[in-house]
């Protein structure tokens, strides 16, 4: 499973899903760093089938409207520690791998994953 992790999230989301042995890129690994465009991010998504982790709703809209990026994940869990992040993956990651592999919208709180259709 391949992801690419937004600017509002932080590098260390994307170094930990590598060490858990996913392909992960963060915006700050592509040519324009955290200033890579919304456009371009859904562009490489769909190119390199990437699921885009992101807090930002814009891409929400996209995904309702034009079906872009690949897949989205959206992290909802408000303002939270990178440690607490980390934390809330550790404890869903098996429960989300099983559901993106059969959704394309998934929303993830601080207590719990959400299929969006």
């Amino acid at each position: 499973m391949k992801f690419l992790v937004d600017a509002q999230l932080p590098l260390e989301l994307s170094d930990w899903l590598n060490k858990n042995n996913f392909d992960s890129i963060h915006t700050l690994d592509l040519p324009n760093k955290n200033f890579t465009t919304y456009d371009d991010i859904c562009k490489i998504s769909i190119q390199e089938n990437r699921i885009v982790i992101t807090k930002d709703t814009d891409f929400l809209l996209s995904f309702k409207l034009y079906k872009k990026p690949y897949k989205l994940l959206l992290i909802t869990t408000g303002n939270i520690s990178n440690e607490k992040l980390k934390e809330i993956f550790t404890t869903k990651l098996e429960e989300l791998i099983f559901v993106l592999k059969e959704n394309s919208f998934i929303e993830l709180t601080s207590d719990s994953l959400i299929i969006h259709q």
